[in-house]
Formats: C-alpha cells, sequence, structure tokens
C-alpha cells in the first residue's frame, strides 16, 4: 500500500527543522499530511498546518518527491512531495500534535525520526543549501 502524503519544512532563523510527532507514535515527522479528495498540494498542505500547527502556509517551494517505509503504518510506504515552507503565525501544538521538536537537519538528535525524514529528505535539504 502506497500512502500519499504533503510535507512542509519549517525552519526558523537558527535553521533548525520542525518536525512533529503525532499523538499514539513514536516517531517525529515533518509537519503535513494526506491530501483530500480534490485538493491539490498546496491546498493539502496550508490545510494540514492550520490543523496541526494554527499557522498559515505563506510561501512553499517544491524540494522533492520522495518515497521510504511509513513510519506508522505497517506494511506500508509513503510517499511525501516535501516543500521548503514559510509560515505566518507561531506553531503551536494542536489536533492529533502531540509534541513539536526544532533539531538541527546536519546533527539530528538521538530521537526516533521516520525513515523517510532521516533517510531521504534530510540529506536532500543540505544538499539543496
Amino acid at each position: 500500500m502506497i500512502v500519499e502524503v504533503v510535507g512542509a519544512l519549517i525552519r526558523d532563523a537558527e535553521g533548525r527543522l520542525l518536525t512533529v510527532r503525532k499523538r499514539g507514535t513514536q516517531r517525529f515527522m515533518l509537519p503535513g499530511g494526506k491530501r483530500e479528495t480534490g485538493e491539490d498540494d498546496l491546498s493539502a498542505l496550508r490545510r494540514e498546518l492550520m490543523e496541526e500547527l494554527g499557522v498559515d502556509l505563506a510561501s512553499a517551494q517544491l524540494l522533492g518527491r520522495f518515497e521510504a517505509e511509513a513510519a506508522n503504518e505497517p506494511d506500508a510506504v509513503v510517499r511525501s512531495h516535501a516543500y521548503l515552507t514559510t509560515i505566518a503565525g507561531e506553531p503551536a501544538i494542536q489536533a492529533e500534535i502531540e509534541e513539536l521538536l526544532w533539531i538541527d537537519p546536519t546533527a539530528p538528535p538521538a530521537v526516533p525520526i521516520a525513515p523517510l525524514l532521516v533517510g531521504q529528505i534530510l540529506p536532500a535539504l543540505i544538499a539543496a543549501r
């Protein structure tokens, strides 16, 4: 099974990347989620950011399309369209989010991180600098 998602790469002034951990899960990942019927990537990303963090999407540029084993769905592959974003507002825990964690992309902390993020998206982000 393939799970299609959109993800937001949100950086702070120090260059750290915002990750989230959803309620009932162990791994940190990018904010974002699945598209609803009829949504394009940016509409889904805008909706997810408002639902999860209470922020608005100000701009987005596609970093790339990535695929890896799903972090929270057994026997599934996640396919993500990951966007470099800027936001309006201060991220705050909302909806199904249990924890926020700002990480250094070049030296992620010793916490469980989704395979897609640590194995593919972080290296692409570092290479894009």
